[in-house]
């Protein structure tokens, strides 16, 4: 069943939980590690998509895609762009206090990826999910669990075009985004409020 998160006023506001999450850049970004884990929940839920449901799942090939491509039994084709938050952005009200964002609601995407899949709806007439898997966030599931959100990317679009540079935020590149020369973290994102994504309720 689909639904809204409603953040009800101070239940998340961090400045007066009890158990705050430390306000510290991590400044050590270990590329190849952070794909391994994000591969391993893209594995999870092409499982569950092949186990549980009537669709085909499978790992995309083609390159610029989003992570997932599914394929119904009527033929029609879609994409998901699987995205792990395992870390809560503590500082969005004072990087980029315009966004109106708190960090316990604030989720991220890379804006490359993000005006990527804008161009590959409209060019290649693709339907587009970004599923969040959201870890490590107390003050909105229990330890040791996830949570997930997903929402179209035609559906973020709206949100982009009203808010532009108000949700851009650049980190300073750390110790692990360069890989045999090449610069491949991403240090650009583009924030999202879980206010404004639907939750899927089943479990991987």
């Amino acid at each position: 069943m689909e639904s809204y998160l409603q953040i009800s006023p101070n239940v998340f506001n961090c400045k007066v939980c009890p158990t705050p999450c430390d306000s510290i850049s991590k400044m050590t970004y270990v590329f190849e590690k952070d794909v391994n884990f994000s591969e391993h929940f893209e594995q999870k839920l092409i499982h569950h998509i092949n186990s549980s449901t009537v669709f085909s799942a499978s790992k995309t090939t083609e390159k610029g895609y989003p992570d997932v491509k599914v394929e119904t039994k009527n033929g029609v084709t879609f994409y998901i762009e699987v995205k792990v938050q395992q870390r809560t952005f503590m500082s969005v009200e004072k990087f980029i206090p315009q966004s109106g964002l708190k960090p316990s609601e604030t989720v991220a995407l890379n804006l490359s990826d993000l005006l990527r899949y804008f161009e590959l709806e409209k060019s290649d007439k693709l339907q587009i999910f970004i599923f969040w898997v959201v870890l490590n966030r107390p003050c909105i599931i229990p330890y040791d669990e996830e949570r997930y959100y997903y929402r179209l990317v035609s559906e973020l679009k709206p949100i982009w075009q009203q808010e532009k540079d108000n949700r851009r935020f650049r980190r300073k590149s750390g110790e692990g985004d360069v890989v045999d020369g090449e610069h491949k973290g991403v240090t650009v994102n583009y924030h999202f409020s879980l206010n404004e994504l639907k939750i899927w309720e089943n479990k991987l």
